[in-house]
Order: structure tokens, then C-alpha cells, then sequence
């Protein structure tokens, strides 16, 4: 499926719910994909890409940022305490936030370096104990804690247990975004990001629809 055609899906799927095409954010996963296939997207224009990693970030995107104007690069997979510097000085937003040692390390660094990427809370809509992210019934505690130390939420993230249906989870994760007053919603991916926009998603990760499969 090409770039063009998920961009049409995911503006159909939020002008069926009244909502604006521009009110969702496509975020291209590139991880793991090859810098020819990453170069051929951005050739069309795209901007917006995820990783999950920030060694395979670090040697690859400040070359294309030499090359090509306007790139918002987004860390989607979880982060290492001891990355968190490398991290905010190359990522432009963090989905990844779901610990109180990382939430002290974000605010302490952001003091030092004058500015913060946009930072999502992961939330463990399923409590699968494999999974990082918060669980749902300590998100508004979490939150709390993240503002007091000046740290400025942009929303929240999820990523649904892949036996279950994925609404759910979606619909769970919008209302404790509102409760908590909170506007973004990162969720969606290749296969659900139709039913997460009519849940709401402001930023939706696709990879493998636009890439097509990774590589390893």
C-alpha cells in the first residue's frame, strides 16, 4: 500500500467520525528499514517518522536532516534511563514516557537544555506484564507527578494486546486522556489505525503498510 493511500484512508476514516484529516498525525515507523526505503518516502514529501531505538536513530537521521527540510523524528519504542539525554537532544517527541526514575531524568535534563521534545505517557491498556507502559489504574497519579516536575504532557500512548479487539483498549485510553485533560492520543498501527482514529487518535503509527515488511 503506498504512502498516498494510507494518507486517504486515515483522512477518510477521521471525515466519517467529523473530524479534520490534518487533526491526525501519520507518523511512517521506519525502524529497521533500510535507508533507501526510508529516502523514497521522504521523496514524497512525508515528514513525520518513528523509531524505536536511539542507537539506530543517531546513525541515521542527522543525515537526512542535512539532506531534507522540515523532519519530526518520534521515539515510539522504550527508553533506557541512560539514553535520555540522546534522546531528547534528537528526538522531537517521546511516546515512551512510563516511569517516575525516567520522568525526573526528562525534567532534569530539559532544565539544562532549555527545551523538551512533546512526551506521551505509555499506558499498559492490557496489564500484560511483558509490556512497559503505566497501568490504567495509576495514569491520573502518574500525570500528576510528571506536571509537578514542570514536565508538559502531550497525551497518552497504547498499544493493545494483539489477541484482543483494539477498540477497546482505544476507547479506554481516550477517556482517561480526557479525564486527565490531555489531547493527544498515540495509538493505531497498520492493521487497527482506521478504528483509533474513530476513537479519537491524534498520531497514528504506521510502518509496515508504508515500508512494507521489516527487514529483520
Amino acid at each position: 500500500m503506498s504512502l498516498q493511500e494510507i494518507s486517504q484512508k486515515a483522512a477518510r476514516a477521521a471525515e466519517a467520525v467529523g473530524r479534520r484529516a490534518d487533526d491526525v498525525n501519520l507518523i511512517a515507523v521506519s525502524k529497521v528499514q533500510p535507508n533507501e526505503r526510508v529516502e523514497a518516502v521522504l521523496k514524497q514529501g512525508h515528514r513525520v517518522f518513528g523509531e524505536n531505538k536511539v542507537q539506530e536513530a543517531q546513525g541515521k537521521w542527522p543525515g537526512f536532516k542535512a539532506q531534507f527540510d522540515g523532519i519530526a523524528v518520534h521515539l515510539i519504542g522504550p527508553l533506557q534511563s541512560n539514553k535520555t539525554r540522546a534522546a531528547m537532544e534528537l528526538f522531537d517527541a517521546i511516546h515512551s514516557v512510563d516511569r517516575p526514575k525516567l520522568a525526573k531524568g526528562i525534567a532534569r535534563i530539559a532544565q539544562e537544555l532549555g527545551h523538551c521534545p512533546e512526551l506521551f505517557v505509555q499506558v499498559n491498556t492490557g496489564e500484560e506484564p511483558q509490556k512497559a507502559g503505566v497501568l490504567p489504574g495509576d495514569v491520573d497519579a502518574f500525570v500528576t507527578e510528571c506536571r509537578s516536575m514542570d514536565l508538559s504532557i502531550t497525551g497518552l500512548m497504547c498499544i493493545p494486546p494483539a489477541e484482543e479487539e483494539p477498540t477497546l483498549h482505544f476507547a479506554l485510553l481516550a477517556k482517561m486522556a480526557k479525564r486527565n485533560g490531555l489531547v493527544g492520543l498515540s495509538m493505531g498501527m497498520s492493521s487497527d489505525f482506521e478504528r483509533a482514529i474513530a476513537q479519537g487518535a491524534t498520531h497514528i503509527r504506521v510502518g509496515s503498510a508504508i515500508f512494507g515488511t521489516r527487514v529483520s
